[in-house]
């Protein structure tokens, strides 16, 4: 399975100005962010001290099934998500190049 880096910003456009509404939201959030986690989707997860948005270690098969798992979060939040490789694997590529 493939790594990815998925940087995660709520979307400014759509504001909840009552504080009992936004915390109702965010703790349905976490509580699909746990989800994610038991089910092994999302290996590390966390937001920023501003709130304003944060990080997520996540895993798939392909681009396609990492679309499929944040594609409920939208329009709430966007996403950049990149492809990361373990420090085994780059060890690996480095010593390909003669540096061991």
């Amino acid at each position: 399975m493939t790594k990815y880096y998925v940087k995660w910003q709520l979307n400014p456009m759509l504001p909840v100005e009552d504080p009992e509404e936004r915390g109702k939201l965010w703790a349905k959030m976490l509580q699909m962010v746990k989800a994610d986690m038991e089910a092994g989707r999302i290996k590390d997860w966390g937001n920023c001290c501003d709130g304003s948005g944060g990080y997520s270690i996540m895993e798939a098969k392909s681009e396609e099934e990492l679309f499929a798992s944040i594609l409920k979060w939208v329009p709430y939040v966007s996403f950049d998500a990149t492809p990361v490789i373990t420090v085994d694997q780059t060890l690996e590529q480095i010593m390909k190049l003669g540096a061991g």
